[in-house]
C-alpha cells in the first residue's frame, strides 16, 4: 500500500534509500534511550520485536509529506515515553498503533506475539472500518468506541492523544480541508481530553497548532509580537524573580524559579474575551516556583512560598486560586495568585511541589507513579465509572454521545456540597436538577426545586463553586421535554430522555392502534416491511416517532391514499433526492447577501446561502456545509459553530474559496471605542461615507463618562476593503479599539 498523495506534497522529500534506513535506526536508537530508565529483563527483545514488525508492515507506505511512514510511529512512541511518561507496553503499542488497520498484521498475529493486554490496546486504538447509521460520523463512532476501552485501560486515550499530537505537529502536507477538520476535531475534543488527563503541556499546544490552521492570521499576529517582546519580558521576569530568589536563598530552600510565556491560544481568547489589544493583555507569562520538598511537607512549604512572596508583592484578593487543599479532578495541585510587580504590572505566580510540577506535566501517567496504596476510589477512577455509566446506554446516537462527553466530562468544573458536606465535582453551568441526578435517578426525577445556601431556587438554578444544595422532592413530578434545556450532565439527560421515551412509548400504542386500522381498510397489514415504508413516507426518524406523531395528531393518515397497496405491502413512494443545483445563469441579478464560490476544481457555480451565525464578507476564510434540508452553507472557519461541525460532521464538509466580484456588497458590523470628544462621530462617518465611499446601514452610538461606544452596520465588498477600513479607523485620533462583530440573524 502506497500513501503518497502526489497533489499534497507541499515540500521536496529527498532522503536516498541508505539515508533513510540510517535515520529510522537514530529514531529508533533514540527510543531506546529514553526508554532506558524502565526497562526490565525482556522488554528490549519484546520492544525490538515490535519495531521491527512495524517496519517491515508500513514498509511500502508514505506519509503525505513523502517520509516514510514508520516515522509516524516512532515519533508517537517517543511522545508517549518522553513527554507522558508511559513504558514498555505503551511503547510497544504505540509502535503497532496503525499496523492492523492499515497493513496485513491482524489481532491475531499481534496477540500470538506479545498477549491479550497489548492487543486489547491495539483493538481499541483501531478505527471503525463502516459506519452502519449515516446520521452518525466514522469520527464519533471511532471516538465512542476509544471511550469504551479508556473505562478497561486509560492508555489507549494516552496513546491516541500522542497519536494525535505528531499528526499536529505534521499537518502542513495536508490538503486544506483536511487541516481544517482534524484542528477542529482537536480543538473539540482531543485538546480538552488532554487537559483532563492532566496533560496540560499537550493540551497547550494542540490548542496552538489548531488555531495555526483555523486562525492563521491571529496567530502569526500573536506569534509575531510574543517574538518581539521576548528581550523586554526577559528583563522583567529577572527584574521580579532576583528579590525572591534572594529571600529563597536565605531560607535554605531548594527550588526552581522561572518564567514561562503564556500560550499563543489562551492569549488570544483573552484578547478577544476582554476586548483588549495584545498589548493590554497582562498576564502574557506566569512566575513558577518549584519546590524540592518531602511529601508531608508539600502543602507547608508551598504556603510559606506564597507568604514570602505576598510579603514583597501585593496580592489580588479574587485572583488567589487553592489547589492544595481541593485538587482538580484532574489530579493537578498548586497554588496560584496573581501580585502587583514592579511598574505596576500584574504577575501570576503558580507554586507548587516537583511531585506536584510531575503530576502538572505528565497527567495520569505520573499520577499512577504516585498513587498510594489502599482500596479508596480515586479521582480518575470515579471518573472512568462515570463515563462507564454514560456509555451504558446503547440507544444514544453517536454524535448525541460525543457532545454529552463534552459538556459532561470535558468541561471545568465546580466543588459543590451536599447537606451532610460531602463534596461533589459537577462541570461548569451545572444545576440544582444536574446535582439531584448524581445523587441518584430517582432523585432527579422527582426534584420540584432546591435550597443553595439555604435559599430556595428553582431546578434551573445555575450552580456556583462553594454552594450547599438540599433537593427538594414530590412524588408528583416527573421530567418533561423542557429539563433538557436545564441539564449539562449525561447521567441527567440520560435518564430524562430515558423517561420521556417510556412515556412517549405508552402515547405512541395509540399511534399504532391507528395506523393498523387504517392500513386494515386499506387491505394492507402493519407488518415491519410496511412500517418502514410509513417512516420513509412521513419523512420521521424511528417507528416509535412514526406512531407518536400519529397518536398526537402531527401526522394525517389520509395521505398514506397517495401510496399504492400491492398484495398486502404498500408501495413505497418514489423519492427523489435533492441534488445541489448547478446555476448557470449570468449573476447580474445577484442578491447581497451572495456571492460566488469555487469548490474543489471545476469552479462550478453552485445555489448555496451564507450563515446567519457568523456572516462571511470574500476573502473569508470559510468552508461549505451541506446541511440536512438547507443546502450549502457557507461559514466561517472562526465561526461559533465551525469546530462542532468540522468534528463532528466533516464528511459533510466541502472545499470553498471565493471568487473576485467586485459587484455585490455584504453586511458586516463594527464596534468602535474611543475618547468622547467634539467632532469624532463625524470623522469616523466622514472617513466611511466621504472619503472611502462606504455604505452605512445603520450606526448606534452611545457616550458614557468621557467614552464613547458605537456600532456600525456597514456594506463591504470584501475582507480587503474591511480590514483597510479598520486601519484607517484606528488612525483617527482619540479612537481606542476597532473591533469586527457579528451580526446576530
Amino acid at each position: 500500500m502506497n500513501l503518497i498523495d502526489n497533489d499534497i506534497i507541499t515540500a521536496p522529500y529527498a532522503l536516498s534509500e541508505e539515508e533513510e534506513n540510517k535515520e529510522i535506526v537514530r529514531r529508533y536508537r533514540a527510543l531506546l534511550r529514553a526508554l532506558k530508565p524502565k526497562l526490565k529483563t525482556g522488554d528490549k527483545r519484546l520492544v525490538r520485536t515490535a519495531f521491527e514488525m512495524a517496519v517491515d508492515a508500513h514498509k511500502t507506505m508514505r506519509r503525505k509529506s513523502g517520509e516514510p511512514y514508520i516515522f509516524h510511529p516512532l515519533a508517537v512512541a517517543m511522545i508517549c515515553v518522553d513527554e507522558i511518561g508511559l513504558g514498555v507496553r505503551s511503547t510497544i503499542c504505540a509502535l503497532m498503533h496503525d499496523t492492523v488497520e492499515d497493513t496485513d498484521v491482524t489481532l491475531e498475529d499481534v496477540q500470538r506475539e506479545f498477549g491479550n493486554e497489548i492487543a486489547k490496546i491495539i483493538d481499541g486504538l483501531t478505527k471503525i472500518a463502516t459506519v452502519v447509521d449515516n446520521n452518525t460520523t466514522q469520527q464519533a463512532e471511532n471516538f465512542k468506541k476509544i471511550l469504551l476501552t479508556l473505562t478497561d485501560d486509560p492508555r489507549v486515550i494516552l496513546i491516541k492523544l500522542a497519536d494525535r499530537l505528531h499528526n499536529m505537529r505534521t499537518l502542513d502536507s495536508m490538503k486544506r480541508e483536511k487541516q481544517l477538520k482534524v484542528s477542529s476535531e482537536t480543538i473539540y475534543v482531543y485538546a480538552p481530553l488532554a487537559h483532563r488527563m492532566g496533560l496540560y503541556n499537550i493540551k497547550t499546544e494542540m490548542e496552538d497548532l489548531a488555531m495555526k490552521y483555523m486562525e492563521p492570521d491571529h496567530y502569526k499576529e500573536v506569534a509575531k509580537k510574543l517574538a518581539e517582546t521576548k528581550r523586554e519580558r526577559s528583563r522583567y521576569i529577572n527584574e521580579f524573580i532576583k528579590p525572591v530568589k534572594e529571600k529563597l536563598d536565605g531560607i535554605g530552600f531548594v527550588y526552581e524559579i522561572y518564567g514561562r510565556p503564556k500560550s499563543i491560544h489562551s492569549i488570544w481568547n483573552k484578547m478577544k474575551k476582554k476586548n483588549v489589544t495584545f498589548e493590554e493583555v497582562y498576564d502574557l507569562f506566569a512566575i513558577r516556583v518549584i519546590i524540592d520538598t518531602s511529601q508531608e511537607r508539600e502543602k507547608e512549604s508551598c504556603w510559606k512560598v506564597y507568604s514570602i512572596i505576598t510579603d514583597m508583592y501585593n496580592p489580588s484578593p479574587e485572583r488567589l486560586r487553592d489547589w492544595l487543599s481541593n485538587p482538580k479532578s484532574n489530579g493537578y495541585e498548586a497554588l496560584h495568585t496573581t501580585v502587583m510587580g514592579p511598574q505596576g504590572k500584574w504577575v501570576e505566580v503558580q507554586i507548587r511541589s516537583k511531585r506536584m510540577n510531575e503530576i502538572a506535566e505528565k497527567g495520569l501517567a505520573a499520577h499512577w507513579k504516585y498513587k498510594e496504596g489502599g482500596d479508596e476510589e480515586d479521582r480518575f477512577d470515579k471518573w472512568f465509572s462515570q463515563i462507564r455509566e454514560a456509555l451504558g446506554g446503547d440507544d444514544i446516537s453517536s454524535i448525541d454521545f460525543l457532545q454529552d462527553f463534552k459538556t459532561s466530562f470535558l468541561a471545568e468544573e465546580i466543588y459543590v456540597y451536599t447537606p451532610k458536606g460531602d463534596v461533589r465535582m459537577l462541570p461548569v453551568n451545572s444545576t440544582a436538577l444536574d446535582f439531584a441526578f448524581t445523587i441518584h435517578s430517582a432523585i432527579g426525577s422527582k426534584c420540584i426545586g432546591a435550597k443553595v445556601n439555604h435559599k430556595l431556587v428553582p431546578i434551573s438554578q445555575k450552580l456556583r463553586s462553594g454552594d450547599q444544595i438540599e433537593i427538594i422532592t414530590s412524588n408528583k413530578q416527573k421530567p418533561n421535554e423542557d429539563w433538557l434545556g436545564f441539564v449539562v450532565t449525561a447521567k441527567a439527560r440520560n435518564a430524562i430522555k430515558d423517561v420521556l421515551r417510556d412515556e412517549k412509548r405508552k402515547v405512541a400504542e395509540d399511534g399504532k392502534y391507528a395506523a393498523e386500522k387504517k392500513l386494515h381498510a386499506m387491505g394492507a397489514a402493519l407488518t415491519p416491511y410496511n412500517t418502514e415504508v410509513m417512516v420513509d413516507f412521513y419523512k420521521v426518524q424511528s417507528p416509535l416517532d412514526l406512531f407518536y406523531r400519529i397518536a398526537v395528531k402531527q401526522i394525517d393518515l389520509k395521505a398514506l391514499n397517495e401510496l399504492e397497496v400491492k398484495g398486502d405491502k404498500l408501495e413505497p413512494k418514489k423519492v427523489i433526492k435533492e441534488e445541489p443545483q448547478i446555476d448557470t445563469s449570468p449573476k447580474s441579478d445577484a442578491k447581497k447577501d451572495t456571492e460566488l464560490v469555487i469548490f474543489g476544481e471545476k469552479s462550478d457555480r453552485i445555489v448555496y446561502t451564507l450563515a446567519n451565525c457568523c456572516k462571511p464578507i470574500p476573502g473569508d476564510d470559510v468552508f461549505g456545509f451541506v446541511s440536512t434540508g438547507k443546502g450549502l452553507i457557507i461559514h466561517r472557519t472562526n465561526c461559533p459553530n465551525a469546530t462542532q461541525l468540522l468534528s463532528s460532521y466533516g464528511h459533510r464538509v466541502v472545499k470553498t474559496k471565493w471568487a473576485k466580484n467586485k459587484e455585490i456588497s455584504f453586511l458586516t458590523g463594527l464596534k468602535i471605542t474611543g475618547l468622547d470628544d467634539v467632532g469624532v462621530i463625524h470623522k469616523i462617518t466622514n472617513l466611511i461615507s466621504g472619503e472611502l465611499k462606504i455604505n452605512i446601514n445603520a450606526i448606534t452610538v452611545e457616550a458614557k463618562e468621557g467614552i464613547f461606544e458605537g456600532n456600525i452596520r456597514l456594506y463591504v465588498h470584501d475582507k480587503e476593503e474591511l480590514d483597510e477600513l479598520i486601519a484607517e479607523l484606528k488612525n483617527l485620533p482619540g479612537i481606542q479599539s476597532v473591533e469586527r462583530y457579528d451580526l446576530e440573524s
